[in-house]
């Protein structure tokens, strides 16, 4: 199965870059059973494992489209991911809304640079998702370098996961996570050694929110979604450049299903956001970033 994309972006509302995919046809999840369940009580009341068809009508009843991934932390959690043949083949059979992103344990050395290859250019994913907390590594180390080299090449757009987390929340130790590893420091490391390589820093990077403005103004090529966070709660910072500095950087992102939305559209429309940037994080800024062809800033 490879994916082929038949999303009509000119008729598009919005795209959201953050989407997770944490079960697959068959019912295995993404995460240990212990990590879904504290980060179904972190984010409160949600339905934590929507199927590809419940994402695919959520946002096509919407009209948007969404760009959806799962996460590879096999090394670190012991734990084999939900099927990334799956969700593409989901992702194809509702090619109207869905664009999938791949993802692969970096810690896996040359395993994962040949899963990467095979997940571009026979899956067809559009993108590459990681996660360097809850798949324990630092992705500023120089032995990831032929990874970032080799997707660099294959002319991909990353995410990394920065900021707080809420996969660990609340259990012993925060279930053996460490935050520092989402530091957007460790990102700027990358974005000026792959300038061509484009990087999309996840979620308001609470508590290093000053960072990651800094590092999305200074490189071309790093972006800003925001995911993970109602707007009501965003950095003040955050917003603030949203309307001049920031205002070709930031993507609209909600997380979900952790973040439904609608509740997370509730929230900005009440943000201190210049309206003529509305268009530009909702849509034209993911244009770019995804590589739509007829879409330019």
């Amino acid at each position: 199965m490879r994916y082929t994309c038949n999303v009509d972006f000119d008729a598009l509302s919005a795209i959201d870059m953050h989407v997770h995919y944490e079960t697959d046809t068959c019912g295995h999840n993404s995460l240990p059973d212990e990590y879904l369940d504290a980060s179904a009580k972190y984010f409160k009341g949600i339905d934590r494992l929507p199927s590809i068809e419940k994402i695919a009508d959520t946002y096509r009843q919407l009209n948007m489209a969404a760009v959806v991934f799962t996460i590879d932390a096999r090394t670190q959690l012991g734990h084999l991911p939900n099927s990334i043949d799956d969700l593409v083949a989901g992702c194809n059979d509702n090619n109207d809304v869905l664009i999938p992103f791949g993802s692969v344990d970096p810690r896996t050395g040359q395993e994962a640079i040949v899963e990467a290859r095979r997940q571009v250019n026979e899956l067809g994913v559009w993108g590459m998702k990681f996660h360097p907390s809850v798949q324990g590594f630092d992705p500023s180390a120089r032995e990831f370098y032929p990874l970032w080299e080799e997707l660099s090449a294959l002319g991909k757009p990353l995410v990394f996961h920065t900021g707080q987390n809420g996969i660990g929340a609340g259990m012993k130790g925060g279930g053996g996570i460490k935050l520092r590893l989402s530091n957007p420091l460790l990102l700027d490391d990358i974005a000026a050694d792959f300038p061509e390589l484009t990087i999309i820093m996840a979620h308001p990077s609470v508590p290093w929110q000053e960072e990651a403005n800094s590092i999305a103004i200074h490189k071309p090529n790093v972006f800003i979604d925001l995911s993970g966070w109602r707007p009501k709660y965003f950095p003040e910072s955050l917003v603030r450049f949203a309307s001049n500095a920031l205002s070709r950087k930031l993507l609209f992102a909600t997380d979900y299903p952790m973040i439904s939305p609608e509740v997370w559209l509730g929230d900005f429309q009440k943000l201190e956001v210049k309206e003529e940037v509305h268009p530009r994080i909702m849509k034209e800024n993911a244009l770019h970033v995804l590589g739509v062809k007829g879409h330019s800033r």
